[in-house]
């Protein structure tokens, strides 16, 4: 009975708790997000990377640590998109591509995009 009750305690605590950590999961993933922008920009600038129609930024060009900013980009992305899906009731492709249609419409010029069709332009 005591494991039991230990049990189903652990159980309650991660469900009290796990909602709260979200949260601070989501906190740290955006901090990163943040951090991580000039560096978006600067590579989006020079053409190095472009933003897919899934809401991902995709790599165009090798160009020093391109590669691993878009990864990372995208990892933390695929979380936001995954919780914006849970509290929605959609789910993570829908959440990406809409935000793929935010970021086409609020890119600056010059950037790559990738249209719904899948053609590459240079906005």
């Amino acid at each position: 009975m005591t494991l039991l009750l230990s049990r189903f305690g652990i159980a309650l605590l991660l469900l009290i708790a796990s909602p709260m950590l979200q949260a601070n999961d989501l906190d740290a993933v955006k901090a990163r997000m943040v951090q991580r922008q000039p560096a978006l920009d600067a590579l989006r600038r020079d053409g190095a990377i472009g933003e897919n129609n899934r809401g991902y930024t995709e790599v165009r060009k090798a160009s020093g640590n391109a590669s691993e900013i878009s990864s990372a980009e995208n990892k933390d992305r695929e979380i936001v998109y995954a919780d914006i899906a849970r509290m929605t009731g959609s789910t993570s492709e829908q959440v990406g591509r809409a935000r793929a249609r935010q970021i086409a419409n609020g890119s600056a010029k010059g950037v790559w995009l990738q249209s719904e069709s899948g053609e590459w332009y240079q906005k």
